[in-house]
């Protein structure tokens, strides 16, 4: 039996090749009853796509050089309107997105999320004033909620989120596979003869990610024995404010090497007359080379930004916009940076299962 084409299509339905081809890959200028009527027909009639000629339509334009295709709207969610070059970590987020917005032929115009002078009305006419197809926003880094007075912006064009995952609206993102770097830490941790890793973040920080630092710390620690399973500290903040609190919990639990995002634990453990890596290791959960000096795990933050651009140049081609009805998520995976933080291996690698 020959393949379905669109030709067999458009003549079962009555429209044009063209029309049955716009019809088939979502496209708004064909009117939705019409669009329903064309995929109906063609499931009925048993159409797939060319796998092989799509592949090679991808290849050719992989093949071609970049040229100015639109604008996409980077938004900076954080606090501070400077974040874009302040902040420790969003600058790496925005390289990123930069980078692979360039190699598609995109350029970006920067907006800050929290600007008082803009209602959902301002940010949509501004988007289309100046051509901008999609949004991608980055630096929702204490909280993954986004303004409810800007609901309709999300609705109207094309938008990821990279870092964490939204709630109210739930949209598309990109970020770090937390509970695989953390998973990997911990192997990295028994590979290097530790015996009592413990984890070391806020509360509020572990609650953003929904629980996949401390969710994957328990699920990693179900291989020790009960005796070396040491309770995360998950107190941050409430320990810069009360200097009791860290101390009392190390010599409790008496963990060998620390599992943490925070500087700030390195003077707490000198305060504590601990030394570091002969007393006790430290494993940065998110390495920084400008603290290259730290062991830790590479969360290819700018590799995040590059997924975000692809996700959102995808729902561009295909006509998506609107908050989706099932969010997609590009997880990225980390990577170990050996660092002085920690001593020298004295065990095999672990073999992940």
């Amino acid at each position: 039996m020959p393949p379905v084409t669109m030709r067999v299509i458009a003549d079962h339905v009555g429209y044009s090749k063209n029309t049955v081809s716009l019809a088939l890959r979502g496209h708004r200028s064909i009117p939705e009853s019409t669009r329903d009527l064309i995929r109906k027909a063609a499931d009925k009639l048993g159409y797939r796509p060319n796998a092989v000629v799509s592949h090679l339509i991808a290849q050719l334009r992989a093949g071609r050089t970049a040229q100015f295709q639109a604008k996409l709207a980077l938004v900076n969610a954080y606090r501070d309107p400077k974040a874009f070059r302040t902040h420790a970590t969003i600058p790496a987020y925005v390289q990123g997105c930069e980078r692979r917005g360039l190699q598609l032929g995109y350029t970006f115009d920067s907006f800050w999320l929290h600007d008082p002078k803009l209602k959902a009305e301002s940010w949509i006419r501004i988007l289309r004033t100046r051509g901008i197809k999609g949004i991608i926003i980055v630096g929702l880094m204490d909280h993954n909620q986004l303004p409810p007075h800007l609901q309709d912006v999300w609705a109207t064009f094309p938008t990821v989120v990279t870092g964490v995952r939204t709630r109210e609206p739930a949209l598309s993102f990109s970020c770090v596979d937390h509970h695989d770097l953390l998973i990997q830490a911990f192997e990295r941790a028994l590979a290097l003869g530790y015996q009592r890793p413990a984890l070391v973040v806020d509360e509020r920080i572990d609650r953003l990610v929904e629980g996949r630092f401390s969710g994957a710390m328990l699920t990693a620690q179900q291989g020790l024995p009960a005796a070396r399973r040491v309770p995360a500290f998950l107190q941050i903040e409430p320990a810069r404010a009360d200097p009791k609190l860290f101390p009392r919990w190390l010599d409790r639990h008496r963990p060998d090497v620390l599992l943490s995002l925070y500087n700030i634990v390195f003077p707490w453990l000198k305060a504590h007359g601990l030394r570091v890596p002969q007393d006790i290791g430290v494993i940065q959960l998110e390495w920084r080379e400008s603290h290259a000096e730290i062991s830790g795990m590479n969360q290819h933050n700018d590799a995040v930004g590059e997924a975000a651009v692809d996700m959102v140049v995808g729902q561009i081609h295909r006509n998506e916009s609107g908050v989706p009805d099932f969010p997609r998520a590009t997880l990225i995976g980390a990577s170990w940076v050996e660092g002085s933080s920690v001593r020298a291996q004295t065990a095999r690698p672990a073999k992940r299962s």
